[in-house]
């Protein structure tokens, strides 16, 4: 078993900085990650151990992840 950190979804969205210089993902890349979420949703929801609270929790670390990428490619404006 190793140590290593499972990959988080939001670590394949692609970030772009916009000439604005906030930090913007595809449509395509959104899409993808909503399905995700509705397929993991469906998948916990014949789990009897799992809630939804759990898939908020999992939701939750997903959107932090993403968010400090998104942070990451943020640049001030002038």
């Amino acid at each position: 078993m190793t140590s290593e950190p499972l990959p988080h979804a939001a670590d394949k969205i692609p970030i772009v900085t916009a000439n604005d210089g906030q930090p913007y993902a595809p449509c395509d890349a959104v899409l993808a990650l909503l399905r995700a979420i509705a397929e993991s949703c469906r998948n916990l929801a014949d789990d009897p151990d799992c809630d939804l609270h759990s898939a908020g929790a999992a939701i939750d670390i997903e959107a932090d992840t993403l968010e400090a990428r998104a942070i990451g490619h943020t640049t001030e404006n002038p």
